[in-house]
Order: structure tokens, then sequence, then C-alpha cells
């Protein structure tokens, strides 16, 4: 029997807290590998930025490469420029005096270091556009496998198979292939007449990318452009001018006074959209009077 999932992440956070105490026995290791920045550079912890600068450029022309061969002086000269760099930042010089200070502070001196040599190296905006691209790839891989299902139930069905029937006769003019044996044969014809029926499925859309939301993300300005605009000419034309609504605002208005979604609202027969539309439900009178008629009607069937 597997464990529960509580006691593997408990296993795995256990894990990750043990390699990283054995990989790291001191947070300050972090900063100068087993060295300590200060002894690389031959200064003391209280020495100032001019000090530690004057020593950087007296080690650095001794070990530099293309001044010492030596193999070895080259590797030293990788940890005095490394040293260098953290102690040359106030900010940086501050959390390597903290850790050496606050050994035991492990996780603590670990997150500061990796926040300030990788944290700022990072621009903000493509963090946002990667997060945005990864996103939308899974929404849209989401979009592609419910559709997929959708139309799999539904060449399934009684009804759908019928319309393929109908349609086959309608292409052979009413000469129907009484050849059953060859399966491969119906199964392409299958497969070619399917191609030319469109299924209107309920409650699922064809995958559309103006629906990702990195799309929506870029057209976010003209969205919001386009919606003040609109609310813009509403308060001009009912509020200001007094018109009466059109058709297609009164439909808007009805649908949501009545709360129902956009999608269950298309279902809807046209002629009880009218007989909706014409009793004014977003006026709150004729609203309340429609629910009261609803619960009369209700109690009735009871």
């Amino acid at each position: 029997m597997a464990p529960p999932a509580t006691i593997r992440w408990c296993a795995v956070a256990s894990t990750l807290i043990l390699s990283i105490l054995i990989i790291s026995p001191s947070a300050s290791a972090i900063y100068c590998d087993e060295d300590d920045c200060y002894d690389l550079l031959g200064v003391t912890q209280n020495a100032n930025a001019s000090e530690i600068k004057k020593a950087y450029y007296k080690l650095s022309l001794k070990h530099h490469p293309d001044k010492n061969p030596d193999p070895e002086s080259k590797k030293l000269f990788v940890k005095i420029a490394n040293a260098y760099e953290i102690l040359k930042d106030e900010a940086t010089r501050e959390q390597y005096d903290y850790a050496i200070a606050h050994p035991e502070e492990v996780f603590y001196n670990t997150a500061r270091y990796y926040h300030a040599y990788y944290g700022h190296k990072t621009d903000p905006r493509f963090v946002l556009v990667g997060l945005l691209l990864i996103l939308s790839g899974f929404q849209y891989m989401n979009q592609v496998t419910r559709y997929n299902q959708a139309v799999a139930m539904v060449k399934k069905t009684p009804a759908y198979k019928n319309r393929l029937r109908a349609l086959e006769l309608q292409r052979s003019g009413g000469v129907t292939n009484k050849k059953k044996s060859n399966k491969q044969m119906d199964k392409k014809v299958e497969e070619d007449l399917s191609k030319e029926l469109e299924l209107d499925i309920k409650g699922t859309q064809k995958p559309s990318i103006w629906e990702l939301l990195g799309i929506r993300f870029i057209v976010l300005p003209y969205t919001i452009g386009k919606l003040l605009l609109w609310n813009g000419c509403w308060f001009w034309r009912y509020k200001v001018k007094r018109a009466p609504y059109s058709w297609e605002d009164a439909v808007y208005l009805t649908q949501r006074s009545l709360r129902v979604p956009l999608d269950a609202w298309e279902n809807i027969d046209g002629s009880m959209k009218e007989d909706l539309v014409q009793r004014r439900l977003w006026e709150k009178s004729n609203l309340e009077t429609y629910f009261a008629e609803l619960r009369k009607e209700s109690k009735r069937r009871r």
C-alpha cells in the first residue's frame, strides 16, 4: 500500500533539508566556498572600501593569468575576484558579515545570498511574460483536450450517426454501399463525412487563442478602452438623452437582471427571450412580479 501523500511530502522535505545541511555546513561557505573572503584579500573584517579595493588590485596583478601562468595561481585569481565582488558592495558585504556572525541561521543566510545574486538579475517583465506563456500553453492544451473529449462523446451518440448516414445518402444520391465487410473503407468514408459535419457542442467551445490569458493580457488596453467607450455611449444615450433601449441592449439588461450565464441564455428559445424582454425585467417592480409568478407556478405544480 502506497504511503499517504502527507508522509511522502514530509519525506521529500526531510531529504532536502538533510541535503542542504550536508552540502552546506555553513551558510558563509556559499560566498567564498570554504575560504574566508577577507583572508583571500588579506584584509581584516574592519577594512574600509578603499583598503579592500587596493588589496584586490595588488593581488590581481600578481595572480592574473596574463602575468602568472601557474594553474594554481589562476584558480586563486578566480577566488580573489569573487571575494572582491562580495566585499566591494555594501549590501552583499553586510549579508556576508551577518552570515559569519550567525552561522546557525543556515536557511535565512542562504535565501539572502540567492536573492542578492540571482533575484535582481531576472527582469520581472520577462518573468511575467514567461509565466503568461506557460499558463497560456496549459490553458490551450486543456481547451483542446476538453473539446476532443466532447467530440468523441458526441460521435458515439445515435443522433450523430443518423446525421452521418443522412449525409452519406445525400452524397451518394440515395444509394448506399452494401458491402459491409470492408470496414476499412467504411472507416475512411466516416472520417471524410465527419469533416463535413459542423458540430455545435453545447457547453464546449472550439479551442481559441483569443481566450488565452496571454492574448487577453496583450489586448487588455484595447479591452479597457472599448469598455470605457461602451459605458460612455451607454451613459450618453440612455442617461442623458433618455433614448429608448435598443433590442440588443434590452436583451443584455434582461439577461443581466435574471443573472443567467451567457451560454445558458443563448440556449433559451427565441420566443421566450422575446417575452422576457417585453416584460422589462430590468425594472425592479417588474422583476419582483416575475419572480412571484414563478413561485406561484412552482407551488401549483407541487
